[in-house]
């Protein structure tokens, strides 16, 4: 059995360049289990099959599991149901689907290596036999180029009820290798292939290095015999009951970690103490328990200059034990407002631990809100630590940042600590309440001083702030704004000279109004002015 790091050494061993294809399956390969199943409870959900409908698919697929049925004439049944309906619209069901459920699917090690080919410039492509509205998604958010995949039939924006033909199934996955091979030059006898089900058996056979990764039993019996590399991961999929129950604990502990910390404070009196006893048990138990492990470059920074704004990319809830396990004592936070109803108890000790809860849809409230933790930063000595996106994301790829922390270490004049978190997203996606084993890596960044800072440059420091966090993670940069500035800058002067215009503008009629007062008038003055300085007669 192959490990991820010998599939990752099998790649790094390559030539580099577009010669190279590295060919993915979606399902089973790229995520752990099938997206059809998502796709099939949202049209369901949105009436497009009625249950005589279900019942008919249902049997389709079946019976091409049984292998009763060609894959065809499986989807001809499921596409005659969608006709009528917008091609426009599955497309955005597709984007819906993938964020709220596929995504977490996709298994971290198969990323590690689409990202691996990708750096080695290959031509790296999805060949699938699902549809694009299944595929495509994924593929945007994998940065994967090239998707060839099963068509239905569209006709003036509109599902006709029937399938494109050839389907890439079968031959039909050949073909669209083929054809992927003649439009990229990439020569498919030093291409690999990564694939879970022996009905890939024929494209596997065609590549130079089939890589089999999650088989099923009847594929993992032919690699052995033909000795294929054949991987398997855990990282996703159905979990253990054991992984249930250290997940379970895992969660519970910040609670009794809590209550551990209380003899301390009968004791000493120190609150401070005590929650710093509980904070760092916290961060020792969960981890423990969830068998994670950190890897850390950059230590030194987390102690340079406290106290201190910290802040982290947001990809996982495993991150509040990242974050514990880093940073140790004399920290407060900040959490969303929902989480005091959702978890009553959890939220009662997070806040006697110093979170503060905000209303991330009102801002004038988060910032009042947020008020104290300036205080605590003057005062107290203790650092505070956020998340600058605001919320998880779905992948690793990072959202824009928010303002509050810049503002924050501003107003205290403190610096500001990046931590980047680089895979969180391994022990526990967004979606997941179970944790799962993992060493994620983290990378601490100098302390940024922020005493130079004023409110008028904050959008630039924000950006700059980012940029690290974007270099470090080998994403793409935000550029300078200095378009967007000075578009802002020639609307105000049009706004104000559009305003200087309007309250010199008058009507014609205001116009003749005016000059027949200033005529009046200044016929009246002389008159006005005789009258004064005529010498009085005597009768």
């Amino acid at each position: 059995m192959a490990t991820t790091e010998q599939l990752l050494q099998d790649i790094q061993a390559t030539p580099s360049g577009p010669g190279v294809a590295a060919i993915f399956d979606f399902d089973g390969t790229l995520i752990a289990g099938y997206s059809a199943t998502a796709f099939i409870r949202e049209q369901i959900r949105r009436g497009d099959l009625t249950p005589r409908e279900l019942v008919e698919l249902v049997r389709a697929m079946s019976s091409f599991g049984l292998g009763n049925m060609g894959f065809s004439a499986m989807m001809a049944v499921n596409a005659q149901f969608m006709r009528g309906i917008a091609e426009q619209t599955y497309r955005e069901v597709g984007e819906q689907l993938y964020y709220k459920q596929i995504a977490r699917l996709i298994y971290p090690e198969s990323r590690a290596l689409v990202e691996a080919h990708l750096a080695r410039g290959h031509t790296v492509a999805i060949i699938s036999s699902a549809t694009p509205y299944q595929v495509e998604p994924a593929a945007a958010d994998l940065d994967i180029e090239h998707v060839l995949c099963t068509h239905l039939e569209v006709s003036d924006g509109v599902f006709t009820g029937s399938v494109v033909s050839p389907t890439c199934f079968g031959q039909g996955k050949v073909d669209a290798a083929e054809k992927l091979a003649a439009a990229t030059g990439a020569d498919l006898d030093r291409s690999f292939f990564y694939s879970d089900s022996q009905d890939d058996l024929l494209l596997l056979e065609r590549v130079g290095r089939p890589r089999i990764l999650n088989p099923s039993s009847r594929l993992e019996t032919i690699a052995h015999d033909r000795r294929w590399p054949v991987a398997r991961f855990g990282s996703r999929g159905r979990p253990t009951l054991n992984q249930f129950l250290r997940s379970v604990a895992a969660t519970s502990s910040l609670v009794t970690s809590f209550i551990a910390g209380l003899p301390i404070y009968a004791l000493t009196g120190s609150k401070r103490e005590s929650l710093n006893f509980s904070f760092s048990l916290f961060a020792d138990t969960a981890s423990a328990l969830i068998g994670m492990k950190l890897n850390v470059t950059g230590e030194e920074n987390l102690w340079a200059r406290r106290p201190a704004v910290f802040i982290f990319n947001h990809q996982s809830k495993a991150d509040v034990i990242i974050v514990a396990k880093l940073l140790r004592k004399d920290i407060a936070g900040v959490g969303k407002q929902e989480i005091k109803s959702e978890t009553p108890i959890l939220g009662k000790v997070l806040e006697i631990g110093g979170v503060v809860f905000i209303d991330r849809a009102n801002a004038g409230s988060a910032i009042e809100a947020m008020a104290p933790l300036v205080d605590a930063m003057r005062n107290e000595g203790r650092s505070v630590v956020l998340a600058p996106e605001g919320t998880r994301t779905v992948s690793p790829k990072m959202a824009p940042f928010k303002k509050g922390a810049f503002h924050l270490a501003m107003q205290a004049g403190v610096p500001i600590v990046p931590i980047v978190i680089r895979n969180a997203g391994d022990v526990a996606p967004r979606g997941d309440f179970v944790f799962r084993p993992a060493t994620v890596d983290i990378q601490v960044l100098p302390p940024v001083d922020t005493g130079e800072w004023s409110v008028d440059t904050v959008d630039e420091h924000v950006r700059e702030v980012r940029n690290m966090f974007a270099r470090a993670l080998g994403q793409p940069e935000q550029p300078k704004t200095k378009a967007k500035a000075k578009a802002k800058a020639k609307a105000k002067a049009k706004a104000k000279a559009k305003a200087k215009a309007k309250a010199n503008k008058t009507t014609p009629k205001t116009r003749a109004k005016t000059k027949s007062k200033t005529t009046a008038k200044a016929r009246a003055k002389p008159a006005a002015a005789n009258k004064r300085t005529r010498p009085k007669t005597r009768k």
